[in-house]
């Protein structure tokens, strides 16, 4: 029984286009066994955490866990969704959930991002303990070992270079596809279930309600201008924090995926990718960012580099984001 492995060691090390859509299409099919939506809110986990892998496409458990945990909040707690096969059953992480709302009398309008340090890390624990018992195990057998290594143990999983990559090609595809078989799970057995609405609600789980963190470390950097056009902003509710590859395709916040936008440039730039010459600009920000001490401490520092940059920038090309946006004016 897979699920039940506490390790796992990749049986093959390169697959095929083929192979790996073959494996996907069982995941998704009535041949796999889903009796809960846990292998569908692991899936989103590790698309959400493409970028964050090291050299070695390695991922720690806490980052996995932490994406795992914000996303089941949110489908259990802010959308009252059921996540298991049975009217009126709950599974165990909804339990773990429910009793943190609970004990911490959270109303259901609280999404994850929203709750202090102190109980994200507390949640995250309790549902990380809970997953790699039944969880970690299962996609590993339904791909035959071959999506990644795992040790529950050392709480590591390491990706194959084959998935990693095609999970980078076609992030957009999977992306609607774990979405749309996420919500037709749900529409089952959820009385008030709606795919399309649904849908909706599952492909916002992971949407962070707030960049302001991000904006005191940014704010010194860029002086009140703004990155794309230079121009002066001179009062804090005229600034964005931005992501320069779209957020719709990284779906992750991370500091040399940020910068401080005038509004203008904002909105106009909306969901589109830059002209190569502000990826250029950025790399450079980034390079210097890393001679800074407090910046090289930073766990999002330290997984990136110019070139996982440069490919993220022809990833999102490759999966549809072709139209390349300048600012209307550029302030020299």
């Amino acid at each position: 029984m897979s699920h039940k492995l506490q390790i796992g060691e990749m049986q093959s090390s390169y697959l095929t286009d083929k192979d790996i859509w073959s494996c996907f299409n069982y995941i998704f099919s009535p041949k796999s066994k889903n009796s809960t939506t846990y292998k569908f809110v692991l899936i989103k986990s590790i698309i959400e955490n493409l970028y964050n892998v090291n050299a070695s496409l390695e991922l720690s458990y806490d980052q996995l866990f932490s994406s795992f945990a914000k996303i089941y909040w949110n489908l259990v707690i802010h959308h009252d969704l059921n996540q298991i096969n049975m009217i009126g059953k709950k599974s165990e992480v909804q339990h773990i959930l429910l009793e943190a709302q609970a004990k911490q009398q959270i109303p259901n309008t609280l999404v994850f991002d929203k709750l202090s340090s102190e109980l994200q890390l507390h949640i995250i624990s309790k549902v990380k303990k809970r997953c790699k018992l039944n969880v970690m195990g299962a996609i590993y057998g339904d791909t035959n070992g071959t999506i990644y290594d795992f040790d529950n143990k050392k709480e590591f999983v390491k990706l194959n270079g084959s998935f990693y990559s095609f999970m980078q090609r076609f992030q957009r595809v999977l992306t609607y596809l774990t979405n749309y078989h996420l919500a037709l799970f749900l529409e089952k057995f959820n009385e008030k279930g709606d795919t399309t609405k649904l849908l909706l609600k599952v492909e916002n789980v992971s949407k962070r309600s707030s960049l302001d963190q991000f904006y005191s470390v940014l704010e010194s950097f860029y002086n009140g201008k703004c990155f794309y056009c230079g121009k002066a902003i001179k009062k804090k509710d005229g600034v964005h924090v931005d992501h320069f590859i779209p957020w719709s395709f990284v779906q992750a916040d991370q500091l040399w995926n940020l910068v401080l936008s005038c509004s203008s440039c904002n909105l106009s730039k909306s969901d589109k990718l830059a002209d190569t010459d502000y990826l250029h600009a950025l790399i450079d920000r980034n390079d210097h960012f890393l001679t800074i001490s407090s910046f090289q401490l930073r766990e999002d520092m330290q997984v990136y580099t110019a070139n996982k940059l440069q490919q993220l920038y022809q990833y999102s090309i490759d999966n549809g984001y072709t139209d390349i946006w300048i600012p209307n004016k550029r302030i020299n």
